[in-house]
């Protein structure tokens, strides 16, 4: 047996390549380096964050609240635009029921002014008619104070550029400068606001 081991034709140039043949060297850092990196780029290759070809995005709870948003801007739209015409419908309801009221006041202003157009002429109805136009006048004054209205009591009084409109000016011994003497037209107010200045004449220094 120990022949046939020995008869075994063993070239040299083969004992000196298994000699040199290099062995695999786990603890090389170089070697564990490379392997790992072509293991994590294995890795990363592999992963695919793209959804797949089947997958769909669900759009269903922003069309249920983009169609709840237009509804209820359409509801309120609708109920601005009632109430607009609701506010406007009582405007002008009270401007007519304010119109009503002063009118109901007129017809008997209405009445005493026909009465006094079917006065007699003559000396007794010339006084007739004279009585009937004061009564007229009075009932007026009364209806405008019901209102709110006042008169201005200009004569004698210091212009006022507020109240009073000077149409005419004059000297007048015995009379300050700027007191009014004569009134063209009367001036009235409703409460605190002018509704129309009195026309006067004013004395000049």
């Amino acid at each position: 047996m120990n022949s046939d081991v020995n008869d075994v034709d063993v070239r040299p140039d083969e004992r000196d390549d298994a000699r040199e043949q290099p062995q695999p060297d786990d603890g090389d850092p170089e070697r564990q380096e490379a392997r790992g990196d072509s293991g994590d780029t294995g890795a990363t290759d592999g992963a695919d964050d793209t959804p797949a070809a089947g997958d769909t995005l669900d759009f269903a709870p922003l069309l249920q609240e983009r169609d709840a948003l237009r509804d209820r801007l359409m509801r309120t739209a609708a109920e601005f635009d009632n109430y607009r015409k609701r506010v406007e419908r009582e405007r002008r309801e009270m401007i007519e029921r304010a119109a009503e009221s002063v009118l109901i006041d007129l017809l008997p202003i209405v009445d005493n002014l026909e009465r006094a157009l079917s006065a007699e002429a003559g000396p007794e109805g010339a006084e007739a008619y004279r009585q009937g136009v004061e009564l007229i006048h009075r009932q007026i004054l009364d209806l405008l104070a019901q209102r709110g209205v006042t008169r201005i009591d200009a004569l004698g009084a210091d212009f006022d550029p507020h109240l009073h409109e000077a149409v005419a000016s004059e000297p007048a011994d015995g009379h300050r400068d700027g007191e009014i003497l004569e009134v063209f037209r009367t001036g009235y107010r409703l409460g605190d606001r002018l509704l129309r200045p009195a026309m006067v004449k004013v004395a000049k220094a």
